[in-house]
């Protein structure tokens, strides 16, 4: 979902280079976004995400400028991943952090798996989201000086 709500708030921002998404773990490839992601999305007026799951490689780190996870466990495995990266001598260039840092509170949040849990759950995770997007694109890309890959 962050990856539709994100590509539809950016539009074509001339600095912005690739978005992707990816999980940690290898469940669910090239599987589409569970219904109720879509559902939640079209409701938000963004129809046009198409998605396949895949799993995160070590080439998207030194691929994206920004490697943004959703929560505590998710952050620990990319940053594992990263220095794993880096000791291979492939030096990364990401940087890896919650993307709820781009909560604009002054604490991080964490995006909750809502796949378990009642359908209102997929309504959180939007607000989240699409509050984390506008502000990682204020904050961010709005003050890069270069193109930005996330």
């Amino acid at each position: 979902m962050a990856e539709g709500v994100f590509r539809s708030l950016a539009g074509s921002h001339p600095r912005l280079g690739s978005i992707d998404s990816a999980g940690t773990g290898a469940y669910h490839i090239l599987e589409p976004p569970d219904y109720r992601t879509i559902d939640t999305l079209r409701k938000h007026g963004i129809r046009n995400y198409d998605h396949g799951a895949r799993k995160i490689q070590d080439k998207d780190f030194r691929t994206f400028d920004y490697i943004l996870a959703m929560d505590a466990s998710n952050l620990r495995d990319l940053q594992r991943l990263q220095k794993r990266v880096d000791s291979a001598g492939e030096k990364s260039k990401a940087k890896v952090m919650l993307f709820g840092e781009f909560s604009g509170k002054s604490k991080a949040e964490q995006v909750g798996d809502p796949y378990y849990g009642e359908d209102n759950g997929f309504e959180e995770v939007y607000e989240q989201v699409s509050r984390f997007s506008k502000n990682f694109l204020q904050e961010v890309v709005d003050k890069a000086p270069t193109a930005t890959q996330t």
